[in-house]
């Protein structure tokens, strides 16, 4: 299995309250004036306009030249105060948007950005057909197709970029889904890959591509353990919940997914599920899962994978130094372990628990579940 990992943004990053990092645009001091003043003058047209209309048809008041102009000021001023009123909301609505914006084209891949262009496209199309019928309406037809014509493009472009990856499949592209620049897979992390810790430190290198999601039935499935009264479990759930945490705040590539399955259960068969959906891979430590998972088509990244792959070979012959832990399962074996947690098996070595000895390795088991090296003690 080729556990190809390296950070590619191509997925929104957590939202936070304060906003992106860095300092907005200058434009955007200019912009929130801006748009109030076209609304109340918008606004303050739309009023002069229906006084007119009011002023010249069968229902308008008998009124002399200084009252026709008094009721021409009156509704162009409460157009052009209501404008502005709905100019702040809009300004407002708009700068969060923009700050939105900046947040998702930080981490945006090319993929996502082309597909939201055309989302865009496909809504302004969809807005003019409906605007044909809104400019037959009396006086505010022509003005309703404004906020018709930017809802339908933000929707439009929301769904496209949500759901980007279908889209491209259902385009034809599923067969070379993975060769295509900036549709790299996005990668499940399940629950053991979390706790298990060294997931962190792949990303920070830079060597885990594409959207990094953590389900929010891992989350869920961690808080249960962190609340549980067994006192292993509540460390392991607490440690996976900082992890989460940690990989939140070190990579702009990693979401939660909302999306759950009532009618399932297990937690790992939610995250096959879920892979399959999203055509995303799934990494764990878990080899089980992955046997599942690949039955089921889906592709898993195992860590312990990565892990034997880079790890210094340890030959049969060498000579190494380990302490002897406990006792193994087997008569007269003793059991320790090296720096980086392999585990070594010493033949004749139950009698020298809690001692420091040299070892001679006799032979290697390497799997997906992990390395143990056998040994016997020297002499």
């Amino acid at each position: 299995m080729g556990l190809r990992l390296s950070t590619s943004p191509s997925s929104r990053p957590p939202s936070s309250d304060a906003g992106p990092a860095g300092p907005a645009p200058k434009t955007r001091g200019v912009l929130a004036p801006a748009v109030r003043l076209l609304l109340a003058l918008l606004g303050a047209l739309a009023g002069y306009q229906i006084a007119d209309r009011i002023r010249t048809s069968s229902y308008a008041p008998d009124l002399d030249q200084p009252g026709k102009i008094v009721w021409q000021l009156a509704f162009t001023a409460a157009g052009f105060a209501l404008g502005y009123v709905f100019g702040v909301v809009l300004s407002r609505a708009l700068r969060r948007g923009l700050d939105r914006v900046d947040e998702i084209m930080e981490g945006a891949s090319g993929a996502e950005v082309l597909v939201a262009i055309a989302g865009v496209v496909v809504g302004l199309i969809i807005a003019t057909l409906v605007s044909i019928a809104l400019v037959r309406i009396p006086l505010v037809g022509v003005y309703l197709t404004v906020p018709i014509y930017l809802l339908s493009g933000y929707f439009t472009a929301y769904l496209a970029a949500k759901k980007y990856v279908e889209i491209l499949r259902l385009l034809g592209l599923r067969g070379s889904f993975d060769a295509l620049p900036g549709l790299t897979p996005s990668k499940l992390l399940d629950s053991s890959a979390i706790i298990d810790g060294r997931i962190l430190d792949i990303a920070r290198t830079g060597f885990l591509e594409g959207e990094i999601l953590v389900p929010r039935f891992v989350v869920e499935e961690l808080q249960h353990l962190a609340d549980s009264a067994d006192a292993e479990k509540r460390v392991r759930g607490r440690r996976g919940l900082d992890f989460v945490r940690r990989l939140q705040s070190s990579s702009g590539a990693v979401r939660i997914d909302d999306k759950d399955y009532a009618d399932i259960q297990a937690v790992d068969a939610k995250l096959v599920r879920l892979g399959h959906e999203l055509g995303a891979q799934i990494v764990t430590t878990d080899y089980t899962l992955q046997k599942v998972a690949e039955i089921q088509g889906v592709k898993v990244l195992n860590v312990n994978d990565l892990a034997n792959s880079v790890k210094p070979a340890v030959l049969p012959g060498e000579v190494i130094e380990v302490k002897i832990l406990r006792q193994g399962r087997e008569q007269d074996q003793g059991v320790g372990y090296l720096d980086d947690g392999t585990m070594i098996v010493v033949e004749s070595g139950a009698a020298l628990v809690g001692s420091r000895v040299k070892a001679e390795v006799t032979s290697v088991l390497q799997s997906s579940s992990g390395k143990m090296i056998f040994s016997r003690v020297l002499a």
